[in-house]
């Protein structure tokens, strides 16, 4: 998973994440295996934006990026 992150992080990727240069992780999911990710990501692209952003701050008030903490470097902030 991080190097798909740095990837999207440089832009490398194309598609929406070069395209509006994202570059910050704010939110991530763990899962056991690959099937149940997909489906948890399909389950999101049918959200509404406001769907998404509720989550988004539900554990990321500040919209963090939240890089480092899946490296293991940091904490997940509360």
């Amino acid at each position: 998973m991080e190097c798909r992150i740095g990837q999207h992080r440089e832009g490398a990727t194309g598609g929406l994440t070069a395209r509006y240069g994202v570059t910050r992780l704010v939110h991530f999911e763990r899962f056991g295996d690959m099937a149940h990710a997909i489906a948890r990501e399909k389950q999101l692209k049918a959200w509404t934006r406001d769907w998404k952003i509720q989550l988004i701050e539900t554990d990321n008030p500040r919209w963090l990026d939240l890089y480092a903490a899946l490296c293991g470097r940091l904490e997940v902030p509360e």
